[in-house]
C-alpha cells in the first residue's frame, strides 16, 4: 500500500468525443499563416484584410455615441431576428441604387456574411447533399459546407471564372442543391464573371433546379471597368438566388454585420435557423451602422478606399515581374483585394512559403483553395493592407525566395 506521504493520482477523466461532423472540416490555412506572420517585421500579403488606417473611426465613433445618447435603452435591448428596420431600409436603398430593386422586407441582417452562408447551408443542405463550388473557392465556404455534411463538387474555372459548359454538364450529372459563387472580384482569384457567363449560370440554375448563393463582399471595390449586374438581377435566377452582402470591406469587419437577400420562403427558413443560432445580431451594432449610414457619406468613404486600393494594386502589379521567377503568370483584377499568380512548372508555393517567411514576407499558397486537383504552383497575394512603398519592399523580399 502507498504510504501516507505518497500522492495518489486521480484516474484521468474520459474525454467526451466530439461530433463526427468535425472530421469533414479542415482548419483554415489563412488563419494559421496569419499566426505565423504576426511578427511586426513581416510584410504579409496573406490576409484578406481591409486597411485599418482607412477605417472611418471618427464617423463610426460618432454613430455609437449618438445611438447611446439618443436611444440607449432600445440600442441595448433584445431585438427582432430579422434585424433593425432602419438598417434594412438603408441596405435596401443601396442595393436598389446599384440596380437590384430591393425592399427592407427582402433582407435578413446577419452577424457577418459568413453567418448568412451558414444559415443557407442549415436551411438547404441535407447531409450528403451536393454543393457546387468554383475551383478554386473561398476557404471558409468549404468549411461551412463541411460542417453541413455536404458533398462538395468542384466546377472548373478559367481566367474569366466558372466555365458555364462545365457547370451545365456537372449539374446534370450531380443534381446539386446549391451553387456557391463569388462572381465579382472572386476570393481567391480576383476574377470577375462576365455578363454572358452570368446569364448562362442563371439559366443553368433554372434548368437544373438548384439554388444559387451569390456572395458579394467586394462588389463596391471596383477600380476600373464597368459594373456587371448581380446574378440576382437575372430573371431566370431571381426566384432561386440568395445574395450575401457585408459591411466588413466597406465600413469595418469588427462590426460583424452582413445581410442576406433571399426569396420569402428561403428567407423565412433562414430566420428560423438564426433564431436557433443567436436570436439576433447585436442590436447596438445594427443601430450604430444605421446611424452611420444616415449621418455619414459611405459612398464618399468607399470612393477614397477604392483610390487607395487601386494605387496598391498597381504597386503590386508593377513589382511582380521582378519578384516572381520567369514564366510566372498573374491576373489584373479590376477591383477587390487579391491578385492570383501561378509559378512556372516545378515550383510548389506551399513548400516555398517557409523560405518566404524566413525573408519576412508571406503569401497564401493556392492549393488549399481547391476542392478538386490542387494547382500547387498557384498563390494568392492581397494588396490592401500595405502602402505602395511597403508593397515594393515586400516584393523585393519575395524575390529572394526564388533566388
Amino acid at each position: 500500500m502507498p504510504s501516507a506521504a505518497t500522492p495518489v493520482s486521480a484516474p484521468a477523466a474520459p474525454t467526451p468525443p466530439v461530433a463526427s461532423r468535425l472530421g469533414n472540416v479542415a482548419t483554415s490555412p489563412v488563419r494559421e499563416i496569419l499566426a505565423l506572420t504576426a511578427r511586426p517585421e513581416v510584410i504579409s500579403f496573406a490576409g484578406g484584410l481591409p486597411a485599418p488606417e482607412l477605417f472611418d473611426t471618427e464617423g463610426i465613433k460618432a454613430a455609437y455615441e449618438a445611438v447611446l445618447t439618443d436611444s440607449p435603452r432600445a440600442a441595448l435591448q433584445y431585438s427582432t431576428t430579422e434585424g433593425d428596420p432602419t438598417l434594412r431600409g438603408a441596405v435596401a436603398g443601396r442595393l436598389t441604387a446599384r440596380g437590384l430593386p430591393t425592399d427592407a422586407e427582402d433582407l435578413l441582417v446577419t452577424t457577418g456574411s459568413q453567418q448568412a452562408l451558414t444559415l443557407l447551408a442549415t436551411a438547404l443542405l441535407e447531409p450528403g447533399g451536393v454543393v457546387l463550388v468554383e475551383d478554386p473557392c473561398y476557404l471558409a465556404a468549404l468549411q461551412t459546407f463541411g460542417f453541413a455534411g455536404a458533398r462538395v463538387v468542384p466546377v472548373p474555372t478559367d481566367d474569366e471564372g466558372i466555365v458555364p459548359e462545365a457547370l451545365d454538364e456537372i449539374a446534370a450529372r450531380e443534381k446539386p442543391t446549391l451553387l456557391y459563387i463569388i462572381p465579382t472580384f472572386q476570393n481567391p482569384t480576383g476574377r470577375t464573371l462576365p455578363a454572358g457567363r452570368r446569364a448562362a449560370v442563371a439559366e443553368a440554375a433554372a434548368r437544373h433546379g438548384f439554388w444559387i448563393a451569390e456572395d458579394d463582399p467586394y462588389g463596391e471595390l471596383r477600380f476600373e471597368g464597368e459594373p456587371v449586374a448581380n446574378l440576382a438581377c437575372h430573371p431566370a435566377a431571381a426566384d432561386r438566388t440568395a445574395l450575401l452582402g457585408s459591411f466588413s470591406k466597406v465600413m469595418a469587419p469588427g462590426l460583424r454585420l452582413g445581410y442576406l437577400r433571399a426569396p420569402a420562403a428561403l428567407r423565412r427558413a433562414c430566420v428560423i435557423a438564426k433564431q436557433a443560432a443567436d436570436l439576433h445580431t447585436s442590436t447596438v451594432d445594427q443601430a450604430a451602422a444605421a446611424r452611420y449610414l444616415r449621418d455619414s457619406d459611405l459612398d464618399a468613404h468607399v470612393a477614397g478606399m477604392r483610390s487607395a486600393y487601386r494605387a496598391r494594386r498597381d504597386a503590386m502589379l508593377a513589382g511582380l515581374p521582378a519578384a516572381l521567377p520567369g514564366g510566372s503568370r498573374w491576373n489584373r483584377p479590376e477591383g477587390g483585394m487579391f491578385v492570383w499568380a501561378t509559378l512556372p512548372d516545378g515550383h510548389d508555393a506551399t513548400a516555398l512559403l517557409a523560405t518566404a517567411i524566413g525573408h519576412d514576407v508571406a503569401y497564401v499558397p493556392g492549393a488549399p483553395f481547391f476542392s478538386g486537383t490542387p494547382d500547387r504552383a498557384s498563390l494568392r497575394l492581397s494588396f490592401t493592407t500595405h502602402a505602395p512603398d511597403e508593397i515594393a519592399e515586400g516584393l523585393g523580399r519575395l524575390a529572394k525566395t526564388f533566388a
